[in-house]
């Protein structure tokens, strides 16, 4: 056995477990090395950990430790990017740049967070002659945070900057499909002096049964969870019996809309992009184009060919311009998914599919289909893999109906030339992010959600802080 790459982070320690997983590079197959994969009684340490830590120390009240904190964790992962980058790009597929971007996206929330740790908000009033009212913010409690893999580093500080900033304790639930990745996390936490012992934890499992245990778990009393709808509606239905806060963060089907004034010479490469980045596994992939007719046939071959000339590639290769799918099932998923489609009445527009059909590899060519309506499943579907859809449509009001057929509502796009158009149409489309000609511009200091089955509640901007605060109520009756 090669040796043990990544531990788990409990009560201030790393630790190994009783049983180790095997982390595999997606584009060839090869072992990069094993990982303690957490047992179930060790989540249970864990949040016995963080709920100790609420109760016995003054993090929920110490905010300038807090902000110290997350500033010290922001300048610790910048001194270890290229690491990371590199690991991301082994471990998880993404191309180098892509890897870079995710990480160049976290140091800022994590200071973002440690500014607003010191930032109290509230209301006071005296409501009548010596009635005096105020309202202030505390922190829920110990907070559950379950991270996916396709975005393991920000994803991860997305939720728990938050928590932490909001004065809970914490327990992180990593995916084993990035254990390496996340260990260097979790060597990072083991290396700030100012965290006390048990705030922060984090344990990688190549299961789920840390994952239930805190949903069910009555010491977690908010969860933040990052992945399906069809996961978070069983979230929702195992949380319930507790009224448990949950923060949910689920599926999308996000609708790029081209209207005939649009420019398609920056259109296209966006749209190629919002389709092949992370090879497509990304909840705000642009994976439903919806071109206006009068340019619906330029934008179908310009897109087309740009997609064909895609270069698929490990993603540590500086030539590689789409990484593979996390792993080889994930192929055969989403291949089933397209053969089905095709079945279905589907015309592929761009087929292509497994670059190694059976071969232990992640590899797969970007695929657009020109659904027969847009009940088709896969117009109705996440896919999560490079896959997009081309449907066409000839007026504003088609657009917009078109755009808001599913079920999900996470992000949309809008490319045009019209100063009006955009707030005209976004303000119809249920989406909880509507960019103009752009994709995937996320800031910290606002918030991003999804609508419908998108999810609930919302992380960034102030909002998020607050998925993660109880308001209390001080009544004051002056004798």
């Amino acid at each position: 056995m090669s040796e043990l790459r990544a531990r788990q982070f409990v009560n201030g320690k790393l630790v190994g477990s009783a049983r180790h997983g095997i982390a595999r590079n997606p584009a060839t197959g090869a072992v990069l090395g094993h990982y303690a994969d957490a047992e179930e009684n060790q989540g249970a340490q864990a949040i016995a950990a963080a709920r100790a830590a609420f109760e016995d120390t003054a993090w929920p009240s110490d905010r300038r430790l807090r902000s110290t904190v997350l500033l010290r964790i922001a300048d610790a992962v910048e001194a270890r990017t290229e690491e990371l980058v590199r690991l991301l790009a082994e471990e998880n597929g993404k191309t180098l740049g892509q890897a870079r971007f995710e990480l160049g996206l976290t140091p800022s929330k994590l200071r973002y967070y440690a500014a607003l740790a010191l930032t109290d908000t509230g209301r006071a009033a005296e409501v009548r002659p010596g009635l005096h009212v105020r309202s202030l913010a505390e922190p829920v409690g110990v907070a559950g945070i379950i991270t996916p893999w396709n975005s393991p580093v920000v994803l991860s500080v997305r939720a728990f900057a938050p928590a932490l900033a909001a004065g809970c304790t914490a327990v992180l639930k990593f995916p084993g499909q990035t254990a390496l990745v996340t260990g260097v996390l979790n060597e990072i936490l083991a290396e700030i002096p100012e965290l006390p012992a048990g705030v922060l934890n984090a344990v990688t499992e190549s299961g789920n049964d840390i994952a239930r245990l805190l949903v069910r778990s009555p010491d977690i009393r908010a969860l933040s969870y990052t992945g399906s709808t069809a996961v978070g509606r069983r979230i929702m239905a195992d949380a319930a019996p507790l009224l448990k806060r949950l923060s949910l963060e689920l599926g999308g089907k996000s609708p790029m809309i081209v209207f005939e004034d649009a420019d398609l010479d920056a259109v296209v490469p966006a749209l190629t992009a919002g389709i092949t980045t992370f090879a497509g596994q990304f909840c705000m992939a642009g994976s439903r184009i919806l071109a206006q007719r009068g340019i619906a046939d330029e934008l179908r071959g310009r897109l087309a060919a740009a997609l064909e000339a895609v270069r698929v590639g490990p993603g540590d290769d500086p030539r590689t311009e789409m990484g593979p799918l996390i792993d080889a099932e994930s192929v055969r998923r989403v291949d089933e998914l397209v053969t089905a489609a095709l079945a279905e009445g589907a015309t592929a527009v761009v087929r292509g599919g497994p670059v190694a059909p059976g071969e232990p590899v992640g590899y797969y060519r970007p695929v657009l289909l020109e659904p027969p309506d847009v009940h088709a499943p896969m117009v109705q579907q996440e896919v999560f893999g490079p896959v997009a859809t081309f449907e066409r449509f000839g007026t504003e009001d088609e657009a917009i109906g078109r755009a808001n057929a599913t079920e999900f509502g996470l992000a949309a796009a809008v490319w045009t030339r019209d100063a009006d158009r955009p707030a005209r149409v976004g303000r119809r489309l249920a989406a909880g992010t509507v960019w103009t000609n752009d994709w995937a511009v996320v800031v910290d200091q606002f918030e991003e959600g999804g609508f419908r089955q998108s999810g609930l509640g919302r992380l960034n901007g102030e909002r998020g802080l607050a998925e993660f605060q109880e308001t209390k109520t001080y009544v004051h009756a002056v004798a």
